[in-house]
């Protein structure tokens, strides 16, 4: 969920962060159904290092820099295969579905606040106890969970 503090307005889509540099790297280029927001945490707050392409874009996007206390310092929808710089330094980068910046109003000025959603599509390896007859006894005794919340684990 993004919200602009400024004019209390909310896009409640899922938040995705790419804080490392292969996840920067990959961004949003080759997603067809971009519907969700992907923020870029930027290893120093510049407009070098804010510059931005959409080569391989299959989509337009909508794209907010912010700078280090989180205030927009530009935004636009961006064209596919095009290079993008802020007119200010930035240290984040907010990309997301078009629309994103009329949902939130976004103006020069304004603090974005966010929460990144949980990722669930990882899973962790963990010995589990089976209901019934169900055993993993002869087969490692290892299985797939998506959520240790419900499991009991057997110690060995």
């Amino acid at each position: 969920m993004l919200t602009n503090e400024t004019k209390n307005r909310t896009w409640h889509g899922p938040v995705r962060m790419a804080d490392t540099f292969f996840r920067r790297f990959k961004g949003l280029m080759l997603v067809r159904n971009i519907n969700y927001a992907l923020i870029f945490v930027l290893p120093a707050e510049t407009k070098a290092n804010a510059s931005i392409h959409t080569f391989f874009m299959l989509r337009d996007i909508d794209v907010i820099w912010l700078d280090s206390s989180r205030r927009v310092v530009d935004f636009r929808t961006a064209g596919m295969w095009r290079l993008y710089t802020p007119r200010r330094a930035s240290k984040y980068i907010i990309e997301g579905p078009v629309g994103m910046i009329k949902v939130l109003g976004a103006e020069e000025g304004d603090l974005i606040e966010w929460s990144p959603t949980e990722d669930r599509g990882k899973t962790v390896p963990t010995k589990v106890s089976l209901p019934g007859k169900l055993s993993l006894t002869n087969h490692n005794g290892v299985a797939m969970t998506e959520s240790l919340k419900d499991v009991r684990v057997q110690r060995l």
